[in-house]
């Protein structure tokens, strides 16, 4: 199966190069470049890629208002593309339906695998400063209700609540099927039950809830 790409950059070079990067790879195709956010959309409306690369800050329509459309709009997945490491717009850019982020100085396979991890329907939730992102979200919004936790999370079972809790933490469906001892399989069903009962686009999505309903806090994850 080869997953399309759509890659979007104000700076022509960035696009190239990451373009040139994942055409490289026999299962991606980038089926389209935009150099703007509105670009950005209709190409995902022309083109129904599996992954859109889109820069945060770029002209005519920024990139968080471009994610917004085509997460509300299609079943891409957006991948925000940042200088900064703690840019203030990735916080927005998640809550948007993002699936994650990556430095525009991401090393060549880390590129390839990001596009290829959210194409499979995971997140960027391994590197530490994601998990510091998402933490950080709920500082900023405040702390959650005494009981945000169980008026949300009641329509879970215990196991879904503890799965929920282990990708709070960043663990894979491998670590967590480790320590559930329980297969990959039911991990993967867990985890769909999650999305599905609490109504999330994705692992990210997740993570930002478990944090807001107090789950997990900031430091303990």
């Amino acid at each position: 199966m080869t997953l399309r790409v759509v890659v979007a950059d104000d700076q022509e070079l960035v696009r190239s190069g990451f373009s040139m990067i994942l055409e490289a790879q026999p299962d991606i195709e980038v089926v389209a470049e935009a150099g703007d956010g509105a670009e950005a959309v209709a190409a995902v409306e022309r083109h129904v890629p599996d992954v859109l690369l889109l820069d945060i800050r770029m002209p005519v329509m920024d990139g968080l208002e471009a994610a917004r459309r085509v997460c509300a709009r299609s079943a891409c997945k957006v991948v925000m593309l940042t200088t900064f490491d703690l840019d203030e717009y990735v916080y927005e850019a998640l809550y948007a339906g993002a699936s994650g982020f990556l430095l525009k100085d991401v090393r060549r396979d880390d590129l390839v695998h990001a596009v290829r991890v959210v194409a499979a329907g995971d997140s960027l939730l391994a590197p530490a400063v994601t998990r510091r992102l998402v933490a950080d979200i709920v500082r900023r919004r405040g702390a959650p209700p005494a009981d945000a936790a169980p008026a949300r999370l009641d329509v879970l079972t215990a196991r879904e609540v503890e799965t929920l809790r282990m990708l709070a933490r960043g663990l894979t469906n491998a670590e967590i099927a480790t320590t559930l001892f329980v297969s990959e399989h039911t991990v993967k069903t867990h985890v769909s039950n999650v999305l599905s009962k609490l109504g999330l686009r994705d692992r990210v999505q997740a993570v930002i809830c478990a944090y807001e309903t107090g789950l997990v806090t900031p430091g303990t994850a």
